[in-house]
C-alpha cells in the first residue's frame, strides 16, 4: 500500500498520523508521503505512484478540486483513490468533490 497525503493543517496531519498507525499495522508493504504544498505534490505524485491518496480541499495555491483534477487526467494515476479530507460539508460541496473526480468525501 501507497498512501500519498497532501493536507493544509495540523488536524490534517494527526488524521494522517493516525492513518499511517492503522495502515502500517497491517502485514502488507507499506510506504508513505506526505505534502503540504500542492504543485510539489502533483510533481512527485508521477513517481511516488499511491494506492490512496488523502486530500484536503482547502489548500492554499491551487485547491484539492484542482489537484484531484489533474491527477485524474496523468495517465499512471488515473484510477488511485482520491479522498476528500474537509471541512467542506455541504450537498454541493459533495457534489464538487465527486465532479473533480474523488472516490469518497470525508468531513
Amino acid at each position: 500500500m501507497v498512501l500519498f497525503g497532501l493536507v493544509s493543517s495540523l488536524f490534517d496531519i494527526l488524521i494522517f498520523g493516525i492513518l499511517l498507525v492503522v495502515f502500517s499495522a497491517s502485514e502488507n508493504e507499506f510506504r508513505t508521503g506526505w505534502f503540504i504544498e500542492s504543485l510539489t505534490a502533483l510533481e512527485v505524485a508521477g513517481e511516488f505512484r499511491p494506492n490512496l491518496v488523502l486530500l484536503d480541499i482547502g489548500l492554499p495555491g491551487i485547491d484539492g478540486y484542482e489537484v484531484a483534477k489533474r491527477l485524474r487526467h496523468e495517465p499512471d494515476l488515473s484510477s488511485v483513490v482520491l479522498v476528500a479530507m474537509t471541512g467542506y460539508g455541504t450537498e454541493a460541496d459533495k457534489q464538487l468533490s465527486k465532479d473533480a473526480g474523488f472516490d469518497h468525501h470525508l468531513v
